[in-house]
C-alpha cells in the first residue's frame, strides 16, 4: 500500500522522472499553456503551483530553490517579477488542467495545463491592431511586384513576336500549295472534256467525204 506517498512514479525511474518534470514545468512557465496527457497534466500542473508560490515568496532562499528546479534563467525572472505580481491577490489555483479528446493510436486520455488569469485579450488587440498596417502595405507590395514582371512580360512578348515572324512565311507557303492543287485538279478535268471534242472533229470530215463520193 502506498500510504504517504504522493505523485505518479509514471513507469520510470526517479532521475528520468525529475528530469521530465523539469522540462515541463520550464515549457508551462515559458509558454502558458500545453498540451500532455492527463497524469502528466496534473504532475506538472501541481509542481507549477509550488514555483509559483517560492516566486510569490520572492526571498533569496525562494530563487535558489527555484533555479535548482528550473532549466530557464529567464523562465525564473518571469516567475519573480510577472508572476509574482499577476498572483498576488490570489490564494493557490494558479493552473487548470481541461481535458481533451483520447490520442489517435494509444487511445490514451489527454489534456490541456494551463495557467490562469493569462493575457489572451491583449494579443488579440495586439493581431487586430496589425492587420490594417498588412493591409495598407498591400497595394505597395502589389505595384512593386507588377514592375519587377514588367521587364519578363516585355521579353516574352518579344519571344512571341519573333516566333510568329519565323512561323509566318511557312504557313503562307503550305496554303499557297494547298490552293495550287485544285487548280491542278481543274486543269486536268479541262483537258479530259477536251479530248472527246477533238475526236469528235477528227471523225467528222471523212464521213462528209464519203457522201459526196
Amino acid at each position: 500500500m502506498r500510504h504517504q506517498k504522493s505523485g505518479k512514479k509514471l513507469g520510470r525511474t526517479p532521475a528520468h522522472r525529475k528530469a521530465l518534470f523539469r522540462n515541463m514545468v520550464t515549457s508551462l512557465l515559458k509558454h502558458q499553456r500545453i498540451v500532455t496527457t492527463e497524469v502528466k497534466a496534473k504532475e506538472v500542473g501541481r509542481l507549477t503551483e509550488k514555483m509559483i508560490t517560492l516566486g510569490k515568496r520572492g526571498d533569496l532562499h525562494a530563487r535558489r530553490q527555484a533555479i535548482a528546479f528550473i532549466k530557464s534563467n529567464e523562465v525564473v525572472k518571469s516567475l519573480f517579477s510577472e508572476y509574482a505580481q499577476r498572483y498576488k491577490a490570489r490564494e493557490g489555483g494558479y493552473t487548470r488542467v481541461i481535458k481533451l479528446e483520447p490520442r489517435s493510436g494509444d487511445n490514451a486520455p489527454m489534456a490541456i495545463v494551463e495557467l490562469v488569469d493569462r493575457p489572451v485579450v491583449e494579443k488579440a488587440a495586439g493581431d487586430k491592431a496589425g492587420k490594417p498596417a498588412k493591409k495598407a502595405d498591400a497595394p505597395k507590395k502589389k505595384a512593386a511586384a507588377k514592375e519587377a514582371k514588367a521587364p519578363a512580360k516585355a521579353k516574352k512578348e518579344a519571344k512571341e513576336e519573333a516566333k510568329s515572324k519565323k512561323a509566318a512565311p511557312k504557313k503562307t507557303e503550305k496554303k499557297s500549295e494547298k490552293a495550287t492543287k485544285p487548280e491542278k485538279k481543274a486543269d486536268g478535268a479541262a483537258k479530259k472534256a477536251k479530248k472527246p471534242a477533238a475526236a469528235k472533229k477528227k471523225d467528222g470530215p471523212p464521213k462528209e467525204e464519203e457522201k459526196d463520193s
